[in-house]
């Protein structure tokens, strides 16, 4: 995670965006008298927001738990995705 302060990102803006996409990771950006905000992909915010609602509920989690290990531990197989 790499962090800027506002002045540098509006100096740079451009730059310090195509290195976030570039890099898939938050930058942060500060201001005097605020609270930092982040600036991330779009694609990685929704990533987490889906792992959140994946994991919101105890048995889903446990569900996934188990699917990861099974996997880990060398069971599934893969399989072809048709589209439509």
């Amino acid at each position: 995670m790499s962090y800027v302060t506002f002045t540098e990102l509006r100096a740079s803006m451009a730059k310090h965006f195509d290195r976030v996409e570039a890099d898939r990771t938050e930058l942060v950006v500060t201001r005097q008298n605020h609270e930092p905000v982040v600036v991330m992909p779009l694609a990685e915010l929704e990533g987490l927001r889906e792992s959140l609602h994946l994991l919101s509920t105890p048995a889903n989690a446990e569900q996934l738990r188990q699917a990861i290990a099974e996997l880990d531990a060398g069971g599934g197989r893969e399989r072809r995705l048709i589209e439509e």
